[in-house]
């Protein structure tokens, strides 16, 4: 089976769909009929790194939603505490190696 080949401009206007914020990179994929790990590459290689933290819509009383926004920061809130307990490993370690 042969390789798709595509322009330049095509990743440009499939990246910049993700870089504007109008759609996710899964999203844009399947809207453009392409896989999305070949859009993710492009995005790499164009240096866009995806946002940490994503806007929450409060607002929302959708179970679903609230569910996901529950899931998310509570990832958020371990990878938190994991970082916290590295610095305070850090800073034990450097506080112990006086010069």
């Amino acid at each position: 089976m042969a390789r798709k080949r595509y322009t330049k401009e095509f990743k440009q206007q499939a990246c910049r769909l993700v870089i504007e914020g109008s759609h996710q990179a899964s999203d844009a994929a399947r809207q453009l009929g392409i896989p999305v790990a070949s859009l993710l590459t492009w995005l790499r290689r164009s240096g866009y790194r995806e946002p940490l933290c994503r806007p929450l819509d409060l607002r929302s009383d959708d179970p679903a939603i609230l569910k996901t926004q529950l899931r998310d920061l509570e990832r958020r809130l371990e990878r938190a505490e994991m970082e916290r307990d590295i610095l305070k490993k850090a800073t034990a370690f450097f506080a112990s190696q006086n010069p």
